[in-house]
């Protein structure tokens, strides 16, 4: 009954997010990936190839940053402010099925638009007989979408408390800092001041370090930069365990509001 209760819920936010014109976000990178492939040779010779890896890669992320911080702020905050949530849990439903419902619904959904991104970007290269190392780029790829679960996890968790407008801005604000939280920290370390040193730290340990899971420049370059194994598949776990972490909050959270 748990898993049934859990898959109805995931199966609803799916259908609902992909007939919400998100698909239309493929048809639109399809269109500036043959855009930069067309126009670049022309202001880049020399340096195309590379360059045309890093837009594909970058414009992937982009779009999935779109829906993961958009959608996932407004999974919870829409069914709260309509007073729809009302209605879900007054059925037998948990909060922990219905917040976990949502996640793997959006999640679902993040892995057929990553997927399928990927999927244009990797056929326009080799249409174009354009090289490039394709065990780098699935593995930035699947790290990438590790990357936006975890986003989704943030998202959310801001979305049970806050506006949606607040949401969003928090959780883009998390998704900048957990990128620049290493450099933080060798700035808190070079500079003078013990308050600002314990301050970068302190971020650097509450905040997700989402460099751990950025491999987008190793990917360009191929498989001799890549971390090692073990280092991949630590990285991996530290991005699962950070997302289970943040829906354990978000659940504790919501089971704590007043409707």
């Amino acid at each position: 009954m748990f898993i049934s209760r859990m898959w109805v819920i995931a199966r609803n936010v799916f259908l609902e997010v992909i007939r919400d014109r998100v698909l239309y976000l493929i048809g639109l990178f399809a269109l500036l990936m043959v855009l930069a492939v067309v126009m670049l040779p022309e202001v880049a010779a020399g340096a195309e190839n590379k360059i045309i890896l890093d837009v594909g890669l970058a414009s992937i992320n982009l779009l999935a940053l779109v829906v993961a911080i958009f959608v996932g702020t407004g999974l919870i905050n829409k069914e709260i402010e309509k007073k729809t949530v009302l209605v879900l849990i007054a059925k037998p439903v948990s909060r922990f099925e219905f917040i976990l419902g949502k996640h793997l619904g959006l999640s679902a959904v993040m892995a057929v638009l990553i997927g399928a991104l990927s999927a244009v970007f990797i056929a326009l290269l080799k249409l174009k007989s354009i090289p490039f190392p394709l065990e780098s780029v699935l593995l930035a790829v699947l790290f990438m979408f590790l990357e936006m679960v975890l986003l989704i996890a943030v998202a959310m968790l801001f979305g049970v408390f806050t506006s949606s407008l607040l949401a969003t801005m928090m959780t883009f604000a998390v998704w900048l800092v957990g990128h620049l939280s290493q450099d933080i920290v060798r700035f808190g370390e070079l500079a003078k001041s013990a308050s600002f040193e314990r301050l970068a730290h302190t971020l650097y340990l509450v905040l997700p370090d989402l460099e751990r899971l950025n491999l987008k420049n190793e990917a360009i370059y191929g498989l001799t930069l890549l971390p090692s194994q073990q280092e991949l598949l630590l990285n991996a776990c530290y991005g699962l365990i950070y997302t289970a972490l943040l829906l354990t909050i978000t659940v504790t959270v919501f089971a704590r509001r007043q409707f």
